[in-house]
């Protein structure tokens, strides 16, 4: 869910972009609205309300303005997808679709709070500043800021990597649920470099020492002439929520040196992140 990049000194990021606002019983479909089968699924999602939260075919219908056969298709579809549940000849939305709304505010609330660490990391180092998050065993790039002059990188924004390949994936697996672990170290691990660990051995003692020293290094492992240094961002109760790192030419940049920088920008944004749970509880 991410909205377009935003330039600030040649630097580029990611925003999450708002849920939209679901009406209650008007008709959600204009005379010219796209007739992709995106926009009818979307239609549909957002005939639901806070007050209805289960609709019948006929009152989907009327709020959709579908006929018969295409909304028969689009329910089939959706609860295909797992969005929509079916009871009783009626439709409700799924619990995935609130866990997907819960993760979207979740990566909002993040990048609200971590942008001033990011930029700040970015005038300490002058490198490239990553912000990830982990989705199954891969880590998807949230955020990226960086100049004209930093090393080229493989990472874009909404893009993903293998967790074992880089930095940020290596502090995000460390402290990953069991089952996650196990998951990604069950192999075989892609190669995406030459120097990419594919022993698991290796990156099992590697992810020991990530969880002991709080920083995870990468060197030329997602691709050749890349050297980066990442930490760990927790949340309220202490579970892994995102990692931060920052990433330079392997010919004149030395992450040992930028380890205590990396580690104060995430313990920044952890620590803001609790200060607004507790506010919030208040």
């Amino acid at each position: 869910m991410l909205a377009a990049q935003r330039n600030r000194e040649g630097c580029s990021w990611s925003r999450t972009v708002g849920s939209s606002r679901c009406p209650g019983k008007k008709t959600l479909v204009s005379n010219d609205a796209p007739s992709g089968v995106l926009s009818k699924a979307l239609a549909v999602l957002q005939a639901f309300s806070i007050e209805d939260t289960t609709l019948s075919f006929t009152e989907l219908r009327q709020r959709t303005g579908f006929a018969k056969s295409t909304l028969h298709r689009v329910l089939g579809d959706l609860v295909a997808a797992r969005l929509l549940d079916r009871v009783q000849e009626r439709y409700r939305l799924s619990g995935l679709v609130f866990e997907l709304g819960m993760r979207a505010s979740v990566e909002r609330g993040l990048l609200e709070v971590a942008t001033p660490f990011l930029e700040d990391l970015y005038e300490r180092t002058h490198e490239l500043v990553h912000l990830g998050t982990r989705e199954g065993t891969e880590v998807v790039y949230v955020a990226k800021m960086g100049g004209h002059q930093q090393a080229p990188s493989p990472s874009r924004l909404g893009g993903r990597m293998p967790l074992h390949a880089t930095a940020l994936g290596k502090v995000l697996l460390s402290h990953a649920p069991a089952d996650v672990r196990e998951s990604a170290l069950r192999g075989p691990l892609e190669r995406k470099a030459p120097r990419t660990i594919t022993n698991v051995d290796v990156l099992t003692r590697q992810l020991s020492d990530v969880v002991t020293k709080g920083v995870a290094f990468e060197y030329e492992e997602s691709a050749v002439g890349i050297v980066c240094v990442a930490a760990g961002i927790f949340g309220p109760s202490d579970d892994i929520v995102a990692a931060v790192s920052v990433t330079g030419p392997v010919h004149r940049f030395q992450p040992v040196r930028h380890a205590t920088s990396v580690r104060a920008a995430a313990a920044g944004i952890s620590a803001t992140l609790g200060r607004r749970a507790e506010l919030r509880e208040h």
